[in-house]
């Protein structure tokens, strides 16, 4: 069973919502200021180089000035990779739908945290059935594992001993993150949400 980490408090602010509103002499009635990203300040994300499915080299700073989901997982998940990405991105084809001039200024990412097996063509065909604009990276071991950590996804492969040693299962945490155009950690996506609910989240947040 895949597991769900606890992620620390300290690295997930509250949400700061401000009650004082701003008033000018003239009796002019200022709006609500803007509440705090529940993940603003925590320190999840960082430059990564990957390899994307179709075999091409990646770095985080290809998607500069982009919003971006993000996503960990691997294709031989029999379970929750599927379910979580298929919510995700029928979360975010609703809002393709809603406001299509923002959504083509977010990349959605799945990222492996299985590259033995996720080679770029096995990606190529497993993102392909979920959204045409999704992303899948991939890496050597030591990639996978500088990316996970900077996101702070735990991984293990539960490798059996003998002929069925390639039919392992990765116990691995969920999170679907999404970051601000300058790769900043800003909300966690609800993937376990209704399509609407996570459509909302993403407006929210990238107004």
């Amino acid at each position: 069973m895949n597991k769900t980490p606890n992620l620390a408090p300290a690295l997930i602010p509250a949400i700061a919502i401000a009650l004082a509103l701003s008033a000018a002499l003239g009796g002019c009635s200022g709006a609500a200021p803007k509440p705090e990203a529940p993940l603003e300040g925590a320190r999840i994300g960082g430059a990564f180089t990957l390899t994307n499915q179709d075999g091409k080299t990646v770095k985080d700073t290809d998607f500069a000035g982009q919003h971006r989901i993000v996503y960990f997982g691997y294709s031989y998940c029999p379970d929750v990779c599927p379910v979580d990405l298929q919510k995700i991105a029928a979360g975010f084809a609703l809002f393709e739908k809603q406001q299509p001039e923002r959504a083509a200024k977010i990349q959605p990412l799945f990222i492996t945290i299985d590259p033995e097996r996720d080679t770029p063509a096995v990606l190529k065909q497993y993102v392909g059935a979920f959204h045409p604009r999704l992303i899948g990276l991939t890496g050597t071991p030591a990639q996978i594992k500088s990316v996970a950590d900077a996101y702070l996804v735990m991984y293990k492969a539960q490798k059996p001993v003998g002929a069925d040693a390639k039919g392992y299962l990765v116990d691995h945490s969920r999170q679907a993150y999404l970051m601000g155009p300058k790769g900043e950690p800003i909300a966690l996506l609800p993937y376990d949400g209704s399509p609407e609910q996570i459509a909302a989240e993403i407006d929210k947040w990238t107004a």
